[in-house]
């Protein structure tokens, strides 16, 4: 469940640490329900770069996309079981869905595989 001004962990080398969302592109609103936009796993968001490396292509105050790849929030699977992790994360994007660094840490869901970010799968260490 990642909304406007959460702060997330950037899961890549690109040289961005800590991200906030600026707006959600993906996800839903139930109507009647909780009327902000919601993000889940897989999912693209616009963020602003709050911390960077020096001496990086990626400088605080940057306006950048990104998919979620890790919700504290449980996803619910087709076969009924959940996936939850210790931290909400981020990968940074380019315009067409490859991920701007080279590599890619910790976990990221099974679910980015159904939504055609393969080559982030690939460069994973583990898919859970």
């Amino acid at each position: 469940m990642i909304q406007k001004e959460t702060r997330m962990a950037v899961a890549d080398n690109s040289g961005a640490k800590v991200v906030s969302v600026i707006g959600v592109l993906g996800g839903s609103t139930a109507r009647g329900r909780f009327t902000r936009r919601i993000a889940g796993v897989g999912d693209r968001v616009t963020c602003s770069v709050k911390k960077a490396l020096p001496n990086s292509e990626i400088k605080a105050g940057d306006i950048v996309c990104a998919v979620i790849v890790r919700t504290r929030f449980p996803t619910r699977r087709y076969d009924g079981s959940y996936v939850r992790f210790d931290s909400n994360a981020c990968v940074l994007i380019e315009k067409d869905g490859n991920p701007r660094g080279t590599r890619i840490f910790g976990a990221v869901a099974r679910e980015l595989r159904e939504m055609n970010y393969m080559k982030i799968v690939s460069l994973a260490s583990e898919v859970v």
